[in-house]
């Protein structure tokens, strides 16, 4: 299946999941139909909890669940879902509850709603956390795949999940690897003038690779590595690309605070590699606008990250 939001993979493959695994329950704060929950309401309802608008009841009751050996998955907006941070704080991870927190419609490619609908500082907020896995898949099989693992992975999660539809970017045979960093195309090892890698992450994964591929052809040999675990973050992996180049660059449809620039320059600081870091990523507000139209403004384009990547590299 093709050209999905990973959301809706969501919805789908934690619906089939529960068909074996009768442990898991799934929970919503009345939005079923946006995070994709509808189906497995339908098809569970005695598994399913309507919580209301009341996101802090909604985690609480999760880890209550997941306590009494149930596995949760507590789903809503990005921005509603962390925006109850104490919660989360104290009753999922403080407690290490087995509870997976889904947050849907994350980032500025959410389009009209605007910025009050938008999750644009939560991976900043979990990643502050300790015991807080934070995943965001690419495309609809690595989302698939993330649930799956999800199930079986004991402890906190945080699923990031996109409202826009993600082109498919992996072969039929991928494996998700908890942990691993996907890469998605390796230095060419030719002659080329400049070298750079693009770390990018969730809906700016297709757009940062294409724009690699563009670069080729002009010179430039860019690195694209789909960090689709952010916390823990494959820090053997940074570190071994952040050797071979000093540009570096990372894309994300999240602030360029605390998310996985922050991470990613942490990584080679702490290591004491000698890179240039350029962060394509909101510096301000979202806005309300279409999903492309945002995506443009904001640079995350394969055009603008391109260019982004011309100009820094030569600079």
């Amino acid at each position: 299946m093709s050209n999905i939001a990973s959301r809706q993979s969501f919805g789908e493959a934690v619906t089939a999941l529960a068909e074996k695994n009768t442990q898991i329950v799934v929970m919503d704060a009345d939005l079923g139909k946006s995070t994709m929950t509808s189906s497995f309401a339908k098809k569970f309802p005695d598994r399913y909890i309507e919580m209301g608008i009341a996101e802090q009841n909604l985690i609480g009751t999760a880890a209550g669940l997941a306590m009494a050996g149930k596995i949760p998955f507590a789903a809503s907006f990005t921005c509603f879902l962390v925006g109850r941070y104490e919660t989360i704080r104290m009753s999922v991870s403080y407690a290490g509850t087995n509870v997976k927190l889904v947050g849907t419609h994350a980032g500025a490619g959410i389009g009209e709603d605007g910025y009050s609908q938008m999750g644009l500082e939560d991976i900043a907020m979990l990643r502050s956390l300790p015991n807080m896995a934070i995943v965001q898949p690419a495309d609809d099989l690595e989302a698939r795949q993330s649930v799956q693992w999800a199930a079986e992975y004991n402890g906190p999660v945080y699923l990031r999940l996109t409202r826009q539809k993600l082109p498919d970017l992996h072969k039929p045979d991928y494996k998700f690897q908890f942990g691993k960093a996907d890469i998605l195309k390796p230095f060419s090892g030719g002659n080329s003038p400049s070298t750079a890698v693009i770390f990018c992450t969730g809906g700016v994964v297709d757009s940062s690779l294409k724009a690699a591929q563009d670069l080729q052809g002009i010179g430039i040999d860019a690195a694209v590595v789909n960090i689709h675990t952010i916390k823990p973050l494959d820090e053997e992996a940074v570190k071994t690309f952040c050797s071979k180049t000093r540009n570096v660059i990372v894309a994300e449809d999240h602030n360029v605070i605390g998310g996985l620039a922050s991470a990613i320059s942490e990584t080679a600081a702490l290591a004491g590699l000698n890179i240039r870091l350029k962060r394509i990523g909101l510096e301000s507000f979202g806005e309300s606008g279409s999903p492309e139209g945002l995506y443009e403004k904001f640079g995350f384009t394969s055009e603008k990250i391109s260019r982004t990547v011309q100009e820094f590299v030569k600079s």
